[in-house]
């Protein structure tokens, strides 16, 4: 049997259809498998798998059900249809759906899967005022981060291990109303068993361990990804030397940033600051 190598970078076609491959190969099922647990032909999802037909959300819905992967292929459906996403970030959020464990460095913001919709809407607003984005591309960003935002709902979420630099509790995005909600937020994300959140304080100046925006993601088996991202461009990282030097420098962050409890404090008196 040929098999067709995709290049998941040719076209958003290509990008799911590679990711359906690889899901169904991880499960064990032959293409024939999965297209009768779904009530599709073989032949069609094989069109899909190989980039030779674009298929509608449900299918992306049904995949997952069936192949037990969360929501990794609705998300990844949904973000390379829409617009407005740098590329990468699309594939991210599809790996995100799936980890068992993510592990994020935010160095100037509250991270998007922390954010209250006031906070990421006053962003948003900032953007599209900018000229950076268009209204539709920004309201399309608040959709998707919602629908990301749904882990929390989960029966079993994946352990959120966020460090955030003192700079993203301090800068009062929306004004000090949102911003105070935005830190109500987070005292009460804090308090969730699968959530620990550490604030990197300005005293470690030039011994900050990041200095640009960077993901983890720990899946069932182990296995870990990184993602990181310029102002044009979202880069899923797999090269194991690089991942596992990240995760070193994760785990010395985790030790020089303020422990959970100091954390805490921190965001308490920052939001007793912004009371009138």
């Amino acid at each position: 049997m040929n098999r067709k190598e995709l290049d998941p970078k040719s076209s958003p076609r290509a990008a799911f259809g590679a990711q359906l491959r690889s899901s169904r190969e991880a499960r064990g099922w032959s293409q024939e498998q999965l297209a009768a647990t779904m009530g599709f032909s073989d032949s069609y999802v094989s069109a899909v798998e190989t980039g030779r037909k674009s298929t509608a959300l449900r299918f992306a819905r049904l995949a997952d059900e069936a192949l037990g992967t969360g929501q990794t292929l609705e998300l990844m459906w949904i973000g390379l249809r829409r617009r407005g996403f740098i590329e990468g970030f699309p594939e991210h959020a599809a790996q995100e759906a799936r980890a068992a464990k993510i592990r994020v460095f935010e160095p100037n913001l509250v991270p998007g899967l922390f954010q209250i919709p006031a906070y990421t809407a006053a962003l948003e607003a900032a953007a599209v005022a900018s000229g950076n984005t268009t209204p539709e591309e920004s309201e399309s960003r608040r959709k998707f981060l919602a629908k990301r935002q749904q882990l929390h709902r989960r029966p079993a979420p994946p352990l959120i291990h966020a460090v955030m630099d003192e700079s993203g509790i301090r800068r009062p995005v929306g004004g000090p109303t949102t911003m105070a909600a935005q830190l109500d937020h987070l005292e009460k994300m804090a308090s969730r068993p699968y959530v620990v959140l550490q604030v990197a304080p300005f005293s470690l100046a030039e011994h900050a361990s990041f200095r640009a925006f960077v993901t983890l993601l720990t899946f069932a088996d182990r296995s870990v990804i990184g993602y990181t991202e310029s102002a044009e461009q979202g880069y899923v990282v797999r090269k194991d030397e690089t991942v596992r030097t990240w995760e070193k420098t994760y785990d010395r962050l985790q030790v020089d940033a303020l422990n959970r409890a100091a954390s805490l404090e921190l965001i308490r008196k920052i939001r007793e600051e912004l009371s009138p």
